[in-house]
């Protein structure tokens, strides 16, 4: 009877047993789910690396540090190399994908080797113990310590992925100083990728958080290379690497390259991350040679100009809007330079690079082709009176010269006609704001430099002239969507471009760089004072804008966009990755035509009469209008261009309604010029613009009212000579008499002064050098005069004298 109740009871006892097992288990799991919850490992944020911003290659620009100051870049499993993957887990855990946190086996061997030798042998940290370690922060040589380390182990274990365990030490592990993860490190000591890694480099990477003080490369290369071989043999050892592989590997030096922070395009890579806060890694679209190239470039280019001057420079591909190289100061760091101050995107005059919009504008809008006859003298508007650059004028010119010469007063007249508010909307709309003074409206003066505009801006823009007239946003992340606007039609935007790439480089006779050369449409400008100096270009690749001045704002004389800006353009242009057809022309578009017009009528040559062509120029016309010269405003004396009358037909005089019927009569009429263009015209010019005199039997018929000028002070044909004594002077008072109307003077063609009616002004004249010149006195009527005289060369008595010489043409006198 007694054996069946202990063979009854061994079941019960292991019940028991297996039952206390589970609940002792149970009680473990909920205690150590207690602990993890009531002391949960400090798994960093998405935040803990440092914001990187790289070019287009992958390649970091700045690199920028965390709130510790570590600079600590993102990684992940799939971004490094398979090389150092291969290296990293047989050396320093074999078992990591199969233990859960902790190795016993590890641990057991490295406790007997300790204790059989009395020292530490080899370790027995898990990958994933190295990562509690790192993110704990506890000492870990105590017992203690230890214990602590392997209970975090468990806890990422239990709450993360195996792989983003392995990101977690791909990113914080030490380097050495304040660098930590392997792509920190990657670019710090070796300035590659840690995607691209040969198998020594892989070797050295993985083995430098072992002791990363005592084998930093770039302080200790030897005990690095030692380090590095040893990982090389244990991969031979274990079969991942060839014998090959490991003897190639073995015999790469360590190069002991010295911790450098990235710093190119540093002002690109600050704005971005103020933009993005919250990103890790931020991939423009900078072409990171040609960004290191144009940095030297301008650095050497600025070294030579006055102080405080800076720069910004900035080059995009037409078809992606792409940037390829953003500088945004000529020095970056340079605090008397001001090197912190991003010009790309700050706010500054443009000068004149807006004209290029408004020729554009006028073009799609019908007012004029590209050899409209345009008034490049002194005028009138509502009080606004621009001058030129040096103050020369140039009487009648083409608008193709007017842009390339980068006339004021043809661009202010334009501007009126187009109006200035409707100018600057149509810019806004096409992604080229403008900014005024508070409580102000857009006004004539914008298109000379009156506003203000940014360098990205202005670059979308000019960007239109390559693509069909079509601007947009510039681009700075391979992510940005690209955005774009139309600003002008297609043929006007070809019509200014071939305006613009006419325009000779300076200093260099045309097609000296051989006719595959990709052709460069230019425009400078320069603002009041010489505070701001423009140059934008571009080619079918390219558009490339520079702006050159002082951040704040104090004038920088004799520096001006040819002199200054310009050069610099060109150079980088020229410096840029072309293909073949880059130098080939842009199709013509079917709205543009090849046209014969006529000046002063400024109508297409088939339909004017031969007589009235007294001038001919081949012209771009958009949709087939050829538009006539405009009317002047303020010459009230000048008629519409082509006048008809009667004329004698035996004498040629001119006969009016009173006149006796026994004339035989005949049809004639001719082209009046501008008057204000008056004293630039030869006299064959002036000839055939004038009304021929009236038949003495004919009562006045008004049409040769006209107010006459005569200039006062000095004599016609005279010689100037400076008076004894005077210390060269030549100081004479000269008046306008005949006109009531405000009279602008220049000296040959360059304006000097402005006086109301028949008030006189002074002048020194010995400043215009000695030789023959013209003094020109022109009514805002249309009314005017010339004296033609010479400054003599020594002087003897002061004064006035017949020019012996007889009289000649001074400058600006006509063509």
């Amino acid at each position: 009877m007694g054996q069946p109740d202990a063979n009854a009871a061994a079941p019960r006892r292991t019940g028991r047993a297996l039952a206390c097992l589970r609940w002792g288990l149970a009680t473990v799991l909920v205690a150590m789910l207690v602990l993890d919850l009531a002391c949960p490992p400090p798994l960093p944020g998405a935040d803990g690396t440092a914001t990187v911003v790289t070019a287009a290659d992958g390649t970091p620009l700045p690199a920028f540090a965390d709130r510790d100051g570590v600079w600590r870049h993102p990684a992940t499993v799939e971004s490094v190399s398979p090389l150092y993957l291969d290296a990293l887990l047989p050396y320093e855990d074999r078992w990591f994908r199969l233990h859960p946190g902790i190795n016993p086996v590890a641990l057991l061997r490295a406790g007997w080797q300790w204790l059989r030798s009395g020292r530490i042998v080899s370790g027995g940290s898990t990958l994933s113990m190295q990562v509690a370690r790192i993110i704990d922060g506890h000492d870990t040589r105590s017992g203690l310590g230890k214990l602590r380390q392997m209970a975090r182990a468990l806890q990422l274990e239990a709450r993360l992925s195996k792989d983003q365990i392995l990101q977690l030490y791909l990113e914080r592990a030490p380097f050495g100083g304040t660098i930590e993860g392997v792509e920190a490190a990657s670019w710090a000591y070796l300035g590659k990728p840690a995607s691209a890694r040969s198998p020594a480099e892989a070797a050295l990477l993985a083995v430098l958080p072992q002791a990363p003080s005592r084998l930093r490369p770039d302080r200790h290369p030897e005990a690095a290379r030692a380090a590095r071989d040893k990982v090389l043999a244990r991969m031979q050892a274990l079969g991942r690497w060839t014998p090959q592989q490991v003897e190639d590997a073995k015999i790469e030096p360590v190069v002991a390259r010295s911790l450098r922070v990235p710093q190119h395009a540093a002002l690109l890579a600050q704005r971005l991350r103020q933009q993005h806060p919250r990103a890790r890694r931020l991939v423009t679209t900078v072409d990171a040679n040609l960004q290191r190239a144009l940095e030297e470039r301008v650095g050497a280019y600025f070294a030579s100009l006055p102080p405080r001057t800076s720069a910004a420079l900035l080059v995009v591909d037409n078809a992606s809007l792409a940037t390829l190289a953003y500088i945004g100061s000529a020095a970056f760091g340079d605090d008397q330079r001001l090197g912190h101050v991003d010009m790309v995107r700050a706010w500054r005059s443009p000068g004149s690079t807006l004209k290029p919009f408004l020729y554009g504008m006028a073009l799609d809008q019908g007012l004029i082709h590209s050899e409209s006859l345009l008034v490049d003298a002194p005028q009138d508007f509502g009080g606004y009176r621009p001058g030129n650059f040096g103050e020369a004028f140039n009487g009648p010119v083409g608008a193709a010269a007017a842009l390339r010469l980068s006339l004021n007063v043809p661009a202010v007249d334009l501007l009126d006609r187009v109006g200035p508010a409707r100018f600057a909307a149509r810019l806004e709309h096409a992604g080229l704001p403008l900014r005024f003074p508070r409580g102000t409206r857009p006004g004539l003066p914008l298109v000379l430099g009156g506003t203000s505009a940014r360098l990205e801006d202005l670059v979308g823009a000019y960007v239109a002239l390559q693509r069909g007239g079509v601007a947009g946003q510039v681009r700075y992340l391979e992510d940005d969507p690209l955005v774009q606007r139309r600003l002008l039609s297609p043929g006007a935007a070809w019509i200014v471009r071939e305006v613009l790439q006419a325009s000779p480089r300076p200093g260099l006779a045309s097609g000296a760089f051989g006719s595959r050369t990709p052709p460069v449409a230019w425009k400078t400008g320069t603002s009041y004072g010489f505070r701001d100096a423009w140059a934008i270009g571009g080619t079918r690749r390219y558009t490339v804008g520079v702006w050159v001045g002082r951040p704040d704002g104090t004038p920088l004389p004799g520096q001006y966009g040819a002199v200054t800006a310009l050069p610099l353009l060109l150079d980088t242009i020229d410096g840029l990755p072309h293909q073949p057809g880059d130098a080939d022309p842009l199709p013509r578009p079917a709205s543009v035509d090849a046209v014969e017009a006529c000046w002063p009528l400024g109508l297409a040559a088939a339909d004017t009469p031969a007589p009235l062509c007294q001038r001919r120029l081949r012209a771009w016309s958009l949709d087939g209008v050829v538009p006539p010269t405009f009317p002047e405003r303020q010459a009230r004396l000048w008629s519409p261009g082509r006048e008809r009358f009667q004329v004698d037909a035996r004498t040629g005089m001119r006969l009016s309604a009173s006149c006796r019927l026994e004339h035989p009569v005949r049809e004639a009429e001719i082209a009046r010029w501008p008057a204000l263009v008056s004293p630039w015209l030869t006299t064959v010019q002036r000839r055939a613009s004038t009304l021929p005199p009236l038949a003495p039997d004919c009562a006045d018929d008004g049409r040769e009212a006209a107010a006459t000028l005569h200039v006062d002070g000095i004599a016609d044909r005279a010689t100037l000579v400076p008076a004894p004594g005077g210390e060269g002077r030549l100081t004479l008072q000269v008046r306008a008499l005949g006109t009531d109307a405000p009279v602008q003077w220049l000296l040959d063609g360059r304006w000097i002064a402005r006086t109301e009616g028949g008030r006189p002004f002074l002048y020194d004249y010995a400043g215009a050098g000695a030789g023959r010149h013209v003094l020109s006195a022109l009514a805002d009527n249309g009314a005017w005069a010339q004296v033609r005289f010479r400054v003599a060369a020594t002087g003897g008595r002061g004064g006035t004298a017949p020019d012996a010489d007889g009289p000649g043409a001074g400058q600006g006198a006509g063509h």
